[in-house]
């Protein structure tokens, strides 16, 4: 039977009014004790700036020893989730860390890091802002996969639930809640394969012929033949630098009396051109969802790319409109594109007209390579492989910007705005149109999508330049050919 603490006085004194419970066998105490904080935290009933028991009434309580109870606390500190006060013991921070997947804490052991493995020059495609796929930790996922199949040979490979592997759905709740600041449990989270998997099986779960979706414009295309596949009609918010247009979406909503069920954005760093979406706006967009009983259907595709300062929580982590997201993320960034695994976090009625969708559809996902990958989860390979990789990132970020502000030829072509993280950047031509340089470009083998791609209708004079994968001596191959197709005599091969 686990340990507990109970209490009979308010969070704001000492002691405090809920339990911890520490019963997770093969996870030491001090783990235990850390997550449970967390927990609480995050869940609000330990609020900023709330007092804690001392180390001796709380070792008291749970019966372990005085170090663990310090080992725990020190260890939140250090988070940033608690302060030291002098003389009075330990309380909840006022400023609580806003943490990536990649700084999560892993569940069990700690294996060696992954070795680098040698260079292999990719396609020149520079527009999506895919992962440089030569640094994911294949060596490690094969021998998970190995050992997952291995295990489940043994009466674990028969038809399962359509939500996905029980194992992965608990690891991925547990990390959104810690590291994405959610609030939810393994029953709200649905696996899928991919992102793309992820919004298709919502579109045909929940909308239909009649319904009408919101989608940012420009915009990421593929969700817009999902809900169109449905039966749902599309229609297109302008984005500028703030992010989604909500003043404009607002407009649109109240002209359609009732018709707009849900409206999908990428709030993080907006796909096409990496803006986030301003606090102004993320509010104005909740209370839009409240008034018109909308949907926010939040697709955070790269959450784990920030770069500079603190990464805005999901719109998914507010309490007061977290009833109305559907959160949609997926490991491709992360990992791969190839690794085919995304999930969905949404309330349980959803989750229940999901799985019947999924049911029909496919049946059931990918288990052994869920279980595979809740295996490096708990292990802390992806965490050390988005560290390691959010580190790679930024340098070749900032080795792009330098390409494109030190360049005579570039910096007469192009301007753009540097995001605060993310995967590409969103280049505007300062003169001309994408479309003719475009076509000298793929001349000299690079291929450049124009910008214009990325709209329902009309025209942008800009394209998205992925450079996570692509090394610095690479990006600087691809700024010769840039700097080449903006020259008056682009050289030709």
């Amino acid at each position: 039977m686990g340990s507990r603490i109970a209490s009979s006085q308010g969070p704001a004194s000492k002691p405090w009014r809920f339990e911890l419970v520490l019963d997770q066998r093969g996870v030491p105490r001090r783990t235990q004790l850390s997550r449970a904080l967390i927990q609480e935290v995050q869940r609000g009933r330990l609020l900023p700036g709330a007092l804690l028991p001392g180390s001796r009434t709380l070792a008291t309580q749970l019966k372990v020893n005085r170090k663990v109870v310090v080992a725990a606390m020190e260890e939140l500190c250090a988070q940033g989730w608690l302060e030291a006060l002098p003389a009075r013991g330990m309380r909840v921070a006022e400023h609580l860390p806003m943490l990536a997947v990649a700084d999560a804490e892993g569940l069990r052991r700690a294996p060696v890091p992954p070795k680098p493995r040698p260079s292999e020059l990719p396609s020149s495609i520079i527009d999506d802002g895919a992962p440089d796929t030569r640094i994911a930790p294949t060596d490690e996922l094969a021998r998970a996969h190995r050992r997952a199949l291995r295990a489940l040979s043994r009466g674990g490979l028969g038809y399962a639930d359509p939500a996905g592997d029980p194992v992965l759905r608990e690891v991925l709740s547990s990390f959104v809640n810690q590291a994405r600041g959610l609030s939810c449990t393994p029953g709200q989270v649905v696996l899928t394969r991919g992102s793309q998997g992820a919004l298709s099986l919502y579109a045909l779960a929940m909308l239909g012929a009649g319904d009408v979706v919101a989608v940012e414009s420009p915009g990421y295309t593929p969700a817009w033949r999902a809900f169109e596949l449905a039966g749902a009609e599309v229609i297109h918010i302008p984005v500028d630098e703030s992010g989604l247009d909500t003043a404009a979406l607002e407009a649109r909503a109240r002209a359609l009396r009732g018709r707009l069920k849900a409206a999908y954005v990428t709030p993080h760093h907006q796909y096409p051109t990496s803006v986030s979406l301003s606090a102004e706006r993320r509010m104005h967009l909740q209370q839009i969802a409240e008034r018109f009983d909308l949907t926010i259907i939040e697709d955070d595709y790269d959450y784990e790319y920030h770069f500079d300062g603190a990464p805005l929580l999901p719109l998914s982590a507010a309490p007061r409109s977290a009833h109305r997201c559907v959160y949609v993320a997926s490991l491709s960034k992360l990992l791969a594109p190839a690794i085919r695994l995304g999930y969905i976090v949404a309330s349980e009625p959803v989750v229940a007209r999901l799985r019947q969708a999924r049911d029909v559809l496919d049946r059931q996902g990918d288990v052994v390579l869920e279980r595979a990958i809740s295996e490096l989860f708990e292990d802390g390979v992806i965490q050390r492989h988005a560290r390691r990789a959010r580190r790679l990132y930024r340098a070749r970020r900032d080795h792009l910007l330098g390409q494109l502000q030190t360049r005579a030829a570039l910096a007469r072509a192009f301007e753009c705005s540097v995001p605060s993280g993310g995967l590409a950047l969103w280049l505007r031509l300062r003169r001309g149109a994408v479309e003719p340089m475009a076509w000298r470009a793929r001349g000299l083998g690079v291929h450049i999508t124009p910008g214009s791609a990325h709209l329902h209708q009309g025209h942008v004079a800009a394209f998205r330049f992925g450079f996570a994968a692509y090394t610095p001596d690479e990006l600087s191959q691809i700024c010769d050919v840039l700097a080449a197709t903006c020259s008056p005599t682009p050289a030709t091969r």
